[in-house]
């Protein structure tokens, strides 16, 4: 029977664990459990850590907080963001780093009070110099950039009429919230939309009937943030 203890309230949940990372780290060097579970109670005074929560964590049944996690890692000597999943969030990429709030805070230009609040809410409001000092310290991708300042909506938005519409009124607003060269948005833009057509006239083609085709355009639609990166990966390696 499973004894997993839950992360005291003083914890803050931890950052999405990739717990097959977590297993193979640590048989590669050649430790069990207990070994991992007697190195966070005495080096980093984690004294409720037994076996059966670390064989918990790598099974997925239950997920490190914070502490438990940069613990974690310095017993399986190796970076924090080793052991987290692709973050998805402000919050997450900080982690992923090992960057405190404060660190983030003075690097942007801002009081941490005021940085967590956006961290929490997901809302960013910094200005343009405040977002490249911010994609600098955390090394934000620009996909990435885009979705941990709640932007990703909007750009879904537009790639959406763009795809569906004439996309060369849309290059101007795509390129505010993804600062691509030019030549490539227009290149990129042009491809969603042909593709889309390409959806929606395919079935039409073998009288499989105005239903499916809509259903492949639409499908299409769904994914299109990620058929938009791809797109734009395939011309900036």
């Amino acid at each position: 029977m499973w004894r997993v203890r839950h992360p005291s309230p003083s914890n803050q949940p931890g950052p999405p664990f990739d717990a097959l990372a977590a297993r193979r780290l640590r048989a590669a060097l050649g430790m069990g459990p207990e070994h991992v579970a007697h190195g966070m109670r005495v080096s980093y005074g984690l004294p409720y850590v037994t076996p059966d929560l670390v064989i918990a964590w790598e099974r997925g049944i239950t997920s490190p907080s914070s502490t438990e996690l940069t613990a974690l890692a310095g017993v399986l000597w190796c970076a924090p963001g080793e052991l987290i999943a692709r973050p998805r969030t402000l919050r997450e990429h900080r982690m992923a780093r090992g960057v405190a709030p404060e660190d983030v805070a003075r690097e942007v230009g801002v009081d941490v009070r005021s940085y967590l609040r956006m961290e929490e809410s997901g809302d960013w409001h910094g200005n343009e110099r405040q977002s490249v000092a911010l994609a600098d310290v955390l090394r934000l991708s620009l996909p990435d950039f885009v979705a941990v300042t709640g932007r990703e909506q909007r750009l879904a938005e537009l790639l959406r009429s763009a795809a569906s519409t004439r996309w060369q009124g849309y290059v101007r607003p795509v390129m505010k919230i993804a600062p691509l060269e030019r030549g490539i948005l227009e290149e990129v833009l042009q491809e969603l939309h042909e593709d889309y057509q390409g959806h929606m006239t395919a079935t039409l083609s073998w009288g499989g009937g105005s239903s499916d085709s809509s259903d492949s355009g639409r499908a299409f639609l769904d994914d299109i943030v990620d058929n938009f990166w791809s797109a734009v990966r395939k011309r900036t390696g």
